[in-house]
């Protein structure tokens, strides 16, 4: 199963705090607007985005057609395909992605337990 690029998506109490914390830590901005308190960094092929206010705990992130740089990919398993293959597995889908359509979408589980997993395709 290709889940597509991984990023940890932190829930932070005050996101010019934790901007400029990862900024010392050589992250830099590559996406979102401060002034809807969202971020998203990188170091290298390492992707976190900073949400303030937004949900309640971290959330680990799958991006499905994209690489590690949010680069679209030719190839790639879509996210509806993705959603079908964990329900056969007994899986529990929350919040589950429209599987009559095409294009971006979302859905998302909670390992055993309980931290959130988000499936989020843009493409």
């Amino acid at each position: 199963m290709k889940l597509g690029a991984f990023s940890v998506s932190l829930n932070v109490k005050d996101i010019e705090v934790s901007k400029a914390f990862y900024h010392k830590l050589g992250f830099e901005e590559v996406g979102g607007d401060i002034q809807q308190k969202w971020l998203i960094l990188r170091n290298e092929t390492v992707t976190i985005g900073l949400f303030q206010g937004m949900f309640d705990r971290n959330i680990m992130t799958f991006n499905p057609g994209w690489d590690n740089q949010a680069s679209p990919l030719a190839n790639f398993e879509d996210i509806r395909m993705l959603q079908k293959k964990l329900k056969t597995q007994k899986i529990t889908i929350l919040n589950a992605a429209d599987e009559s359509t095409t294009g971006p979408a979302s859905f998302s589980i909670e390992d055993p337990d309980g931290n959130p997993i988000l499936f989020d395709q843009h493409v």
